[in-house]
């Protein structure tokens, strides 16, 4: 289905064919009008032949625009039709400046001033002075319209290499978070997998060894497959506040960000809170101070963290409008691609949009038992 805003685009911006036939049916009833008038001195079938060689020309305004004009010159001179002129000048002044636009401007004066002469019987100051001033009106009006129409094509072109880039960007993040995360199971993993497999090995060319030997070597592997498990559990829920696996510590990053200046207010903690949301919570609260330092300097800020096993976990960061000046410029939003990656992963979501205040809100909700649905999307996946 096609939008309905590239539709009005359409209709708004008709093709070149489109406006050449509205041009071509607008002179051809001109013509008519001429020789039913008629417009010139001239007997009709001369304005009617003039005029209709000159409309049939104006098809090809905008390939040969100055032999439209001078068609048109000659066609206003014998039949008083100004149509194929004008637009002949009209869309050549859109060409670049130089021999293009001067030809058209000596064939719009001489179009002018040989119609009156025809008419007149002669011309002075006051035939050059309209003639010129009529030109360079539709010359001026022309160029200015094709500046327009290059303009617009040119910022319509630069929104959307802008958000091709943006939507690049977002899938280069989500590609370098799931990277990372790869990194980790296999940094953490592959140790604990090794030691399974040595010990297997073991087990497999000492298959006649002593029972307790081989009570002690499978009791190896089942610790060794159980720890491998819970590292897998820490990683896929991709919930670490970097690379330490400690309980994370919201009240003392909100004081660090306090001890360097800044306006913060902490209501809730992630202590009582199980591992799963609470890293992830600590890791919201990261990104949204950072943006918040970034794009809302010295604005004051407030973080909220509320949870109970029916409600789930609602993390907000809120901050501000700035009041001081020179704010960091926005960035690509790679940390929030990643923060909402990361969320999705273990059933979360996060969502940021100004508030209220005239400040900006980052929330995240997470289920309360976000570290059984890790297990079961691991068992389901497993299976």
């Amino acid at each position: 289905m096609v939008p309905y805003r590239s539709v009005l685009r359409r209709i708004a911006s008709p093709g070149p064919h489109a406006v050449s036939a509205v041009c071509v049916a607008i002179c051809l009833l001109l013509t008519v009008a001429a020789v039913k008038a008629p417009w010139a001195q001239t007997p009709r079938t001369v304005i009617a032949a003039a005029g209709l060689v000159a409309t049939v020309a104006v098809w090809f305004r905008d390939r040969w625009p100055i032999g439209v004009a001078a068609l048109g010159a000659g066609a206003f001179a014998l039949s008083g039709n100004p149509g194929p002129l004008l637009i002949g000048l009209f869309s050549g002044a859109g060409a670049r400046p130089g021999r293009r636009f001067a030809a058209l401007a000596v064939i719009g004066v001489a179009g002018f001033m040989a119609q009156q002469w025809l008419d007149g019987g002669g011309f002075g100051t006051d035939t050059l002075l309209s003639a010129t001033a009529a030109t360079g009106a539709v010359l001026v009006a022309g160029g200015y319209i094709a500046a327009r129409r290059e303009l617009n094509r040119s910022l319509r072109e630069r929104a959307e290499r802008a958000e091709t880039e943006q939507r690049l960007r977002a899938e280069q993040a989500k590609a370098a978070e799931r990277g990372r995360i790869a990194r980790e199971m296999h940094d953490v993993l592959a140790h604990k997998v090794t030691l399974i497999s040595l010990h297997a090995g073991g087990l497999e060319v000492n298959a006649g060894a002593e029972p307790a030997r081989v009570e002690r070597e499978a009791a190896l592997i089942r610790l060794t497959a159980q720890e491998a498990l819970e590292e897998l559990r820490k990683i896929v829920g991709v919930l670490r506040a970097g690379h330490d696996d400690r309980f994370p510590d919201l009240r003392r990053l909100v004081e660090s960000w306090a001890w360097a200046g800044n306006a913060v207010t902490l209501h809730g903690d992630i202590d009582t809170l199980p591992a799963v949301p609470a890293r992830a919570a600590y890791r919201l609260v990261q990104e949204g101070l950072t943006n918040a330092y970034k794009h809302a300097r010295g604005a004051p800020v407030t973080v909220s963290v509320a949870g109970s096993p029916q409600d789930g976990v609602t993390i907000t960061v809120a901050n501000g409008r700035s009041s001081r000046s020179g704010a960091h410029p926005s960035g690509a939003g790679a940390g929030l691609v990643g923060l909402a990656e990361r969320f999705l992963l273990i059933g979360g979501t996060v969502r940021g949009a100004p508030d209220d205040a005239e400040g900006w809100c980052l929330e995240g909700r997470l289920p309360w038992d976000a570290s059984a649905r890790e297990a079961h999307d691991q068992d389901a996946a497993g299976g």
